[in-house]
């Protein structure tokens, strides 16, 4: 019998598994992998650079990031959280760095180097790893222990640690054994729109915008990219995780409102006015507010608001003066669509939050059964925040464990 078996070879996974055993080596831990190869979202995330956790290091801000799970996560954020992590790797040999927009990755810009630190960790520590293993069911018996059934193999441990991912046959099996799990839709995509303003200047982006749905309240900011299906960029894909259950109950099909300028629009009135003002024999519109908005796009927003390019700004009418603040601040476009990036796809849903104690990420329905990642209802804005949940959670489970087998 093992002392303690991991469902599921990535971040969490490992995680969970080298800090066990680092506080208790007398232990006998096992990692189950489902696939040939472990870690791989840590591999491709970030580009291939892996995308470590993000510069937030005040856990009531750091939780903002965190549509499902905000409330839930304060508690854990207080005991690890960004400053630990870095810390962690950096005392094993993984020196980090942040970069401008705050997000953290290994110095050596590979992702290797934290796979690389939780293989070398593993095999010091003794944990066992087995790939190629699909746990069809698992079940508890009358001393709390658990069985576990693959297709030609049966485990049994003491504890058991659930931190798959999005598996839908867990999710079932749990299901199975009186726990919720919130239907998984998709989270952090782009969206397709197919509109002549955005065709041919893919690559163009602003680096402080403002979306919303129609309609709605809240909305992000952030840069915003024009790609080859139609926009993408921070403040979409925290959009898309904000809106995720909106956007999927609408089959993705919306209108999307774009604040080029993230501005109010008292203060896009006033921007558009004093550029009026001041230049009203000097400047032709086409050549004006660069300095805002990429000349390329600023050429197609004024093109759509049906002003002449060739007018100057004092020869603008107060039609045209209101088309164009509208098109600043309100830029209507329509949504037909999402685009996800499969290898990292991140899933909003699964097993509900009520029904896990935070304090241990212990099941409150199952003794000795714990869980943590993208396998509970927790999902992030963008990769390195889903990544701190995973440290995070399996710091914890493994404090857990450690202080009770």
């Amino acid at each position: 019998m093992m002392d303690v078996i991991i469902v599921g070879g990535g971040a969490a996974g490992f995680f969970t598994a080298i800090n066990l055993k680092e506080q208790r080596p007398d232990l006998k831990v096992l990692i189950l992998e489902k696939s040939k190869n472990v870690l791989s979202k840590v591999k491709i995330s970030g580009g291939g650079r892996c995308n470590v956790t993000h510069a937030c290091f005040i856990p009531k801000d750091l939780v903002k990031n965190y549509p499902r799970g905000r409330k839930e996560l304060l508690g854990p954020f207080h005991r690890f959280m960004t400053g630990d992590t870095m810390e962690w790797f950096e005392t094993r040999g993984v020196p980090l760095k942040i970069e401008g927009d705050g997000r953290i990755f290994p110095e050596s810009n590979k992702s290797e180097s934290i796979i690389n630190c939780f293989l070398e960790l593993t095999k010091k520590l003794d944990i066992q790893v087995e790939l190629s293993v699909n746990i069809q069911e698992f079940k508890q018996v009358e001393d709390g222990s658990w069985m576990l059934y693959a297709k030609d193999k049966t485990y049994t441990s003491k504890a058991l640690v659930l931190v798959p991912g999005a598996s839908k046959p867990l999710w079932e099996q749990l299901a199975s054994h009186g726990h919720n799990i919130v239907a998984p839709i998709p989270s952090l995509f782009t969206f397709n729109i197919k509109d002549s303003r955005l065709e041919g200047i893919p690559g163009v982006s602003v680096e402080k915008g403002r979306c919303k749905i129609a309609g709605a309240k809240g909305g992000t900011k952030g840069p915003i990219l024009v790609t080859h299906w139609g926009l993408s960029g921070p403040a979409i894909l925290k959009l898309s995780a904000e809106a995720a259950r909106e956007l999927h109950d609408k089959n993705y099909q919306f209108t999307l409102l774009v604040n080029w300028l993230n501005m109010d629009l008292d203060e896009v009135e006033d921007l558009v006015e004093d550029f009026r003002e001041n230049n009203r024999k000097m400047k032709l519109i086409q050549r004006s507010l660069d300095s805002k908005i990429p000349k390329r796009l600023w050429e197609r927003l004024i093109e759509f608001s049906q002003i002449d390019s060739k007018k100057r700004w004092g020869d603008l009418s107060n039609k045209d003066i209101k088309m164009l603040i509208q098109t600043l601040f309100a830029c209507e476009f329509k949504v037909d669509g999402k685009s996800t990036f499969k290898d990292e796809f991140v899933t909003a849903g699964g097993v509900s939050l009520k029904e896990i104690n935070f304090k241990t990420y212990e099941s409150k329905l199952l003794p000795n059964l714990f869980m943590a990642g993208e396998f509970i209802d927790v999902d992030a804005v963008t990769g390195g925040f889903n990544f701190q949940n995973a440290w995070t959670g399996g710091f914890i489970i493994a404090e857990a464990l450690g202080s009770r087998l």
